[in-house]
């Protein structure tokens, strides 16, 4: 017999707490600013690379006041190993100016002003909110667009669909702390290819 979707979501909040209970964002990070600048940096790219090549930027740069007085040229140097690293480096500059000019050197913190600046998308947005200023938001990622899909939250049809979808399931106190506990999830025991559902410790419940 098919299980309910209301226990499906059950199964698989238990799960995710049991192996995930204090999830970290896999990004290293000691600002509001770096924050900003890894998450840009992730697109397309892995946390693990943004980790290794964010200590070369920030030890050069690590504020927008900073930021702003290297040249461009300098700053893609150093993320290319993350990739997209014209644009990404252009985005930093910029971003970084409008900062200081618009916002006094803060980050700002609505997602209007956030999705304001150059290379910041609503994902992006999302992140800062929650895990910087801690507003309630659900970032979703590929790992969690695909496994929603997967599990049956949602149809798989646009990130925007599968977002409004989860924050409908999920108490809104655990937004932050579920989206964080699905990334995980995916890369650990619930990859795109080759996976085997009955070794899940997820899909092998709920299917």
């Amino acid at each position: 017999m098919k299980l309910s979707k209301a226990k499906r979501v059950e199964i698989i909040s238990r799960v995710l707490d049991e192996l995930y209970p204090d999830p970290a964002i896999p990004l290293h990070f000691k600002s509001n600013y770096t924050l900003l600048v890894s998450v840009l940096l992730s697109a397309q790219c892995t946390d693990k690379r943004v980790n290794l090549v964010t200590p070369h930027l920030f030890a050069l740069a690590d504020t927008p006041q900073k930021m702003c007085g290297i040249p461009q040229k300098k700053v893609e140097e150093i993320v290319r190993p993350c990739g997209l690293a014209p644009a990404k480096s252009k985005h930093i500059v910029e971003l970084s100016k409008i900062i200081v000019d618009k916002f006094g050197g803060e980050v700002p913190h609505t997602f209007e002003e956030l999705e304001s600046l150059p290379g910041i998308g609503h994902k992006t947005a999302s992140v800062l909110m929650v895990q910087a200023f801690h507003v309630p938001a659900f970032p979703v990622d590929t790992h969690i667009h695909r496994l929603a899909a997967r599990w049956g939250l949602s149809d798989g049809t646009s990130v925007e669909k599968t977002e409004r979808d989860l924050k409908k399931i999920f108490p809104e106190k655990d937004w932050g702390k579920r989206h964080l506990q699905i990334i995980y999830f995916g890369r650990e025991h619930c990859k795109a290819l080759g996976h085997d559902p009955a070794l899940c410790p997820i899909c092998g419940k709920i299917k």
